[in-house]
Formats: C-alpha cells, sequence, structure tokens
C-alpha cells in the first residue's frame, strides 16, 4: 500500500462577478455568475464527498465564494487570491508543502466531477515525490493536478499547459501519471464546451440553472 501524505484540495477562484466573458454570447452577465457559482457547488460537493482528502482549501476573495466554502466545510486563503491562477495554487503549494501536505488542484468550472474521478486521481498517484495530472478535453489545458509533496513540480497553468507540466515534471525528476478523464476534463469556458456539457445529461446545480434560463427564455441569444 502506498503511504501518501495528507492530501489538500485547492480550489482557485477569481471575482465571480466578472465570470465566464467568453460565453456573454449566451449569458447575461447576472447568468454567467449564477453559472459560475453553480459550478463551484457542484465542484464543491465532490470534493467534499471524496474518499482521501484531509481538507479543501478555497483561494479567493470573493464574498458569495467564500459563503459556499464556509458551507462545505472549505478553509479559505486570500494570498495570491487576485494575482492569477498559477500564483493562487503555487502559493498554496508551498504552504501545503511546508506542512508536509500533498495538493490535488481543480478549478471551480468542471461541474461533471464526481467523488468518484476525484478518488480514481488519488489512487492512481505515486508516493513522494508523484505528480498525477488530467488532461482538459483537448489535451491543452490541465484539469486537474496532483503533487505529492505540494510543490513538487513549478506549476504554470494556461491554455497550453499540459504538455509543458509533463515536461516540467520530468525535469524535475518524476515522471508523471496522466489519468483521462471526461468529466474532469471538460472545463465549461467556451461556447462549444457549453454546448459539450449540455449533451451530457446530469443533475447538476450548473445543468439545472441552465434549464432554468432555457425554460424561462431567459437565455441571452
Amino acid at each position: 500500500m502506498i503511504t501518501r501524505a495528507p492530501i489538500w484540495a485547492v480550489v482557485p477562484v477569481k471575482n465571480t462577478e466578472g465570470a465566464k466573458q467568453r460565453l456573454a454570447d449566451a449569458l447575461t452577465p447576472p447568468q454567467r455568475q449564477q453559472f459560475a457559482l453553480a459550478m463551484l457547488e457542484d465542484v464543491l460537493t465532490a470534493l467534499a464527498a471524496a474518499r482521501g482528502l484531509a481538507g479543501i482549501l478555497m483561494v479567493t476573495v470573493d464574498e458569495t465564494a467564500m459563503q459556499l466554502a464556509a458551507r462545505y466545510g472549505a478553509v479559505v486563503s486570500h494570498e495570491d487570491a487576485c494575482a492569477g491562477h498559477t500564483a493562487a495554487v503555487m502559493g498554496a503549494a508551498h504552504a501545503l508543502a511546508a506542512d508536509g501536505r500533498s495538493l490535488i488542484t481543480l478549478p471551480g468550472d468542471v461541474p461533471l466531477v464526481t467523488p468518484a474521478d476525484i478518488e480514481s486521481v488519488i489512487e492512481a498517484s505515486n508516493a513522494s515525490p508523484g505528480f498525477t495530472i488530467v488532461p482538459a478535453h483537448d489535451e491543452l489545458g490541465s484539469n486537474t493536478i496532483l503533487a505529492t509533496p505540494a510543490n513538487a513540480v513549478p506549476l504554470r497553468f494556461g491554455d497550453n499547459s499540459f504538455f509543458p507540466h509533463l515536461d516540467a515534471a520530468r525535469a524535475c525528476g518524476i515522471e508523471p501519471v496522466v489519468v483521462p478523464n471526461p468529466r474532469l476534463g471538460l472545463d465549461i469556458d467556451a461556447p462549444e464546451d457549453l454546448a459539450a456539457f449540455l449533451k451530457v445529461s446530469s443533475t447538476t446545480r450548473a445543468r439545472a440553472l441552465l434549464d432554468q434560463f432555457m425554460m424561462s427564455g431567459a437565455i441571452a441569444r
């Protein structure tokens, strides 16, 4: 049996008032904020139910997101919360590593994620040092990363981060473990992502909200 350091989930959350601007042709600003928060709650629901996690850390200054964090027992950090996705995660990674902890990080916009998906990443991971990654559906982004110790590999998120993360892990002497997962791989940023999400039957809060918008005719055209 692999002995792992305690694993903390890190979820960086930007200001939800300006969320998902690439969906502006489909959703109004208030709708986009509601949608971002619904997706975040879906992610928190899965994390709270997943086995193998020692805790959840949300990096944010968004007031509504912090209320959700409290509801799901997540700790909130403001450290580097306004400095971008990479800085927010790496700040948390250094703090967790200093306490001998591992990190699993995923964004707040993968609403299809299930507790079993998170557990599968944990089960696939190696003992320290280890680096496990779930690519985005296009194999460009990095949708989930588990690192042991938490700062084992320098991270740099973006639209083309998956293969650079593999290279970074190998440069640190770690052979990365790749775990494709269609639910973790579908982060919803662009209209084509939204269309792909709507093709999947789910009981997520995000889907219920979109159905509500459509039924009321409130989705912007």
